[in-house]
């Protein structure tokens, strides 16, 4: 039957709907002379109007024509196809009476006011039951996905009636939030409560979860989203007002709001200046050029238009997106841009590039400086910031470059992680250097806190957690930092290396630190969200605190002395700290040089503790028995 009803075209189902109306004609006719006070019995009334009854079946016939009814699908036959259905059956007992009065037998009027009604409903029934039936077909034909509408308001009880006529969706409940629905039968589906789901998915076979509630934000429909993926159910959203009206557009431009909003005080400004002159018309190397703080060099660098630009990288994706950012405005200045693929733990490539294009001016931003990543992979990460460090200062040294400048971390002052660990021992080698070759090239170091709106840094993490549904992660209340933006960031470097003489460490003033967890409000309230917390347990966005993670401080330092010199600028300082001697550097690099070698983590660790100071070594983290 299956494969009948879907042979059949538009015309030839228009037909079997106009014969089976005709069909209930005197099926109608004959009930009607049933019910009636006639006196004479109902089939001999019917023989006498044979004669006229084929006339009233072709007047039906060509009324439902005019009309339109039979092309009326089954699953459309709703409120104006009943209303035609009415005016076929008035209008036939309207030519049953005539013909009847003129040829007889002459019937009474509320005879035919009875055979219009019935006729009507023998219409709707038998639609009715034709369309259950070839529902009926169509689900033992092809499998019917068993689906829970989550939200039974208006949108829901209407994406409901739609997808009952649909060929491969069977709606069987709904759930909602609204108690004053619960337990309801809304368009013959029951509403639960949605902690009754997992119980009714199993009772019922549901393998998907349709949500019609576009009116609740993007977190709360996160929330049920993770909630309901973890049943093993298949989650789909009906889309917004503003989708389906084409705003989709209006509502991408919405962009979350700039990390430096967040800094908690006045950006710090220090325009370069006459320091602008120690990069005009000079070849200029950056190191880590496609990462937040090198590509933020390079742009600046580019500003103070110097001879040549060379970018040099690790990550080909990144030294593409730099390359091709700063391309154009490079060609338009008249300034050499040379893109370099390659690593600053490779003393030939780095001494050939150094020499080639006769650098006199190196900004060394390449670092690994993800905490818990290099945490967890001290040696990769002690190889690459600690030596990498190390031969690209020996090679610029011994190239003959004017100035090199280490970017390092206020994690590096009495540090409690590798990266840390790793940024001092990065300083110790330069300022090293700068008491042996400080003649021929100033080495310097500059020091600042946490950057906002940088690859891994928090805010960006936090904007995306909230896009997410939450919650936003938070390691322990008290935890406290300092922040400065990207711009200030390379604005520092660049005045430093402008003022540097050698061998100092410079800081910038960075104002009060910033408590993370008042930061995580203001980045949930900023994107027009509420907290949700034990006050306001109804709110969008949760904070949870996970604790703190190996490595971590509650609290950043800037120096190890706390004593800070002032410079010629009102923000920049400079904080002169003890120094390794040459051996003692030495003896660190031949120590952390074999432990490397050796795969030797444990070794690793007490090199730091051995030659960093104020290092504390994070318990291990404990190790399930398998």
């Amino acid at each position: 039957m299956y494969n009948l009803i879907s042979v059949l075209s538009r015309r030839q189902k228009s037909y079997v709907f106009l014969a089976a109306d005709l069909a209930l004609l005197p099926l109608a006719l004959l009930f009607t002379l049933e019910v009636q006070p006639l006196p004479d019995p109902a089939l001999t009334t019917l023989a006498s109007l044979l004669p006229v009854l084929p006339y009233v079946m072709a007047a039906a016939a060509a009324l439902a024509l005019w009309l339109g009814l039979p092309h009326v699908q089954l699953n459309a036959y709703e409120r104006h196809a009943a209303a035609q259905s009415a005016l076929l059956a008035g209008g036939t007992a309207l030519v049953l009476a005539l013909l009847a009065a003129a040829f007889g037998p002459a019937l009474g009027p509320g005879t035919h006011v009875v055979f219009a009604i019935c006729y009507f409903l023998f219409m709707v029934v038998a639609r009715a039951a034709m369309l259950q039936m070839v529902l009926m077909v169509y689900r033992r034909a092809q499998p019917r996905c068993r689906v829970l509408i989550y939200g039974a308001g208006n949108t829901g009880t209407q994406l409901a009636q739609a997808l009952k006529a649909h060929d491969g969706i069977d709606p069987v409940a709904f759930a909602d939030d609204n108690s004053s629905l619960q337990g309801l039968t809304l368009v013959g589906l029951p509403v639960f409560a949605p902690s009754r789901i997992a119980e009714i998915v199993q009772a019922r076979g549901i393998r998907r979860v349709l949500l019609a509630m576009p009116s609740q934000g993007q977190p709360r429909q996160a929330q049920i989203t993770q909630r309901l993926q973890k049943l093993g159910l298949e989650v789909q959203a009906l889309p917004s007002f503003a989708q389906l009206i084409g705003e989709e557009a209006l509502v991408d431009k919405l962009t979350p709001v700039a990390p430096q909003a967040f800094l908690g005080r006045a950006a710090r400004n220090v325009p370069l200046k006459e320091a602008a002159g120690s990069y005009q018309g000079k070849v200029v190397l950056v190191s880590g050029a496609g990462g937040s703080i090198g590509s933020e060099l390079c742009r600046q660098v580019l500003t103070c238009r110097p001879a040549k630009l060379v970018l040099f990288e690790l990550s080909e994706l990144a030294l593409y997106n730099v390359h091709q950012e700063l391309g154009p405005l490079a060609e338009a200045a008249g300034i050499d841009l040379v893109p370099v693929l390659g690593s600053v733990t490779d003393p030939r490539q780095v001494r050939m590039v150094l020499n080639a294009h006769a650098v006199q001016v190196l900004l060394h931003a390449a670092a690994y400086k993800h905490v818990p990543l290099v945490e967890a992979n001290p040696l990769p990460g002690l190889a690459n910031n600690v030596f990498g460090t190390q031969t690209l200062a020996r090679a610029a040294a011994r190239a003959g470059v004017e100035r090199f400048i280490l970017i390092s971390s206020d994690k590096a002052v009495n540090p409690a992680n590798v990266m840390g660990a790793s940024k001092r021992m990065a300083e110790l080698i330069v300022q090293d250097l700068s008491t042996r070759f400080g003649g021929k090239t100033v080495f310097t170091m500059v020091r600042f806190g946490n950057v906002l709106g940088s690859s891994g840094s928090v805010v960006p993490l936090f904007q995306e957690q909230i896009s997410r549904g939450g919650p936003v992660t938070v390691t322990d209340p008290n935890v406290r930092r300092f922040f400065m933006t990207i711009s200030e960031a390379v604005q520092l470097v660049l005045q430093a290396s402008d003022m540097a003489e050698g061998g100092e460490v410079f800081v910038l003033d960075m104002g009060e630190p910033v408590p993370i967890l008042q930061l995580a409000r203001q980045v949930i309230e900023s994107a027009g969200h509420s907290v949700r917390d034990t006050d306001h347990p109804e709110g969008d966005i949760a904070i949870e605190i996970i604790g703190m993670r190996p490595g971590e401080k509650m609290e950043e330092e800037l120096t190890l002395t706390g004593e800070l010199v002032h410079t010629r600028h009102q923000k920049i300082f400079c904080a002169r700290e003890t120094v390794l001697s040459e051996i003692e550097v030495a003896a660190l690099l031949r120590s952390l040089r074999q432990a490397v070698a050796s795969g030797d983590e444990a070794a690793a660790r007490q090199v730091i503790k051995r030659w960093v100071e104020g290092y504390c070594q994070p318990p291990a983290p404990e190790r399930k028995s398998s």
